[in-house]
Parts: C-alpha cells; structure tokens; sequence
C-alpha cells in the first residue's frame, strides 16, 4: 500500500511553480550552511541535526566554531519563491567528509552549488571544492564572515583558493538576509551568464 506526504497547502512543494531550480549549500564543517539556509528560507527549513557526542570526537573539529552542539547528519532544505514561475529549491549537505556519499545523490539535477567559506579555515574549503568540481557543478564562493575574525580582501582569498577569474567570491553573513540573498544572486547571475 503506498504513502504520500500530507503537506498543508503545500508547505514544502510548489503545484504553480513552472520552473524549479535546484541549488547546492556547501561547505565544511561548522562554516554556517545551516544557518543560511534558515535565514533564506520562506518555509520553515528541514533540518537534519543531530547533537554531538563523544563519537565524534576527533572526527569533527569545532575549532572554527567552539560552541558548536549540534551536526547535519543528511541535508537542510528550504525554499525561496522568487516569482509565480520559479523557485529556489535549497539543499544544504553535511560538511564532514564521511558524509561524502550523500553527495551523489544531492547532486543530481543541481544547477549550480553556493560554496561558503570561513576565511580563517580556508584550508578546509579544498576538499568541498574538489567534490563540487568533480561532480561538474558551477559554483560561487560566499565568504561568511564570523564575528571576531580579521578581515582579508576578496582578493586575498580568491588567491588563496586559486580561483578562475569567473569564478564569483563574495562576502557574506549567513544570519542576514540581505547578505545571504547578495550571495544567491551573484551565484544565479553566473548561472546565467554561462547559458549566454
């Protein structure tokens, strides 16, 4: 016998909508992928975390985010209606890498991935970026600037990645909303630009 979800008015899926674009929010660990997805979301965003135990000690680093409580153990998802005829389907992956196999699957269908960063573990991006390659997708650097660290130049981290010139990078605050949307715009303009 089968199953359907029972969503009110359609709370996570659009009838109307006559195109869906789906978006990767990527990242390693701790870098802020579940909080911009809940900053963006109109919807009230799926989260799959999970609180950190001593399992994991070792494994995961907070060193970038010592207050950190909590991991996504499968995805963040939201939603963002930008007109009657299209949506932004956000899907945020885990950034640790023995979550790597959930990659394959998130990728499917993925227009293009949003990658932030923290620009004090930028070492850590290399691996997330590697995925994002490998998998073909077009991507936009969104530098989320945490609070107390030192500033570096745009410049200085599309250097440091040793980014293509078209390649977008960003500044960001994952909890705002004006940044955040900056962030998807300048990812959906270089979409855009490589139709053209």
């Amino acid at each position: 016998m089968g199953s359907r979800l029972a969503l009110d008015d359609g709370v996570y899926l659009r009838n109307s909508v006559q195109t869906a674009a789906k978006i990767l929010v990527v990242g390693h660990f701790a870098v802020g992928k579940t909080t911009f997805i809940g900053t963006m979301s109109e919807i009230p965003p799926l989260r799959t975390e999970e609180i950190m135990t001593q399992a994991g000690a070792g494994i995961d680093d907070p060193k970038g985010a010592p207050h950190k409580t909590t991991t996504t153990v499968a995805m963040d998802f939201g939603r963002l209606t930008l007109s009657e005829k299209l949506v932004l389907y956000l899907f945020g992956t885990p950034g640790q890498q023995r979550f790597v196999q959930v990659w394959e699957d998130m990728t499917r269908g993925a227009l293009g991935a949003l990658v932030l960063v923290d620009p004090e573990r930028l070492d850590e991006s290399f691996p997330v970026m590697d995925l994002v390659e490998h998998y073909g997708i077009p991507y936009a650097i969104a530098v989320n600037r945490f609070d107390g660290t030192p500033s570096h130049s745009l410049d200085e981290i599309r250097e440091a990645l040793d980014l293509l010139p078209e390649t977008p990078v960003v500044s960001c605050d994952a909890r705002d909303q004006r940044s955040s949307a900056d962030s998807l715009i300048a990812l959906v303009r270089y979409l855009q630009s490589r139709l053209n």
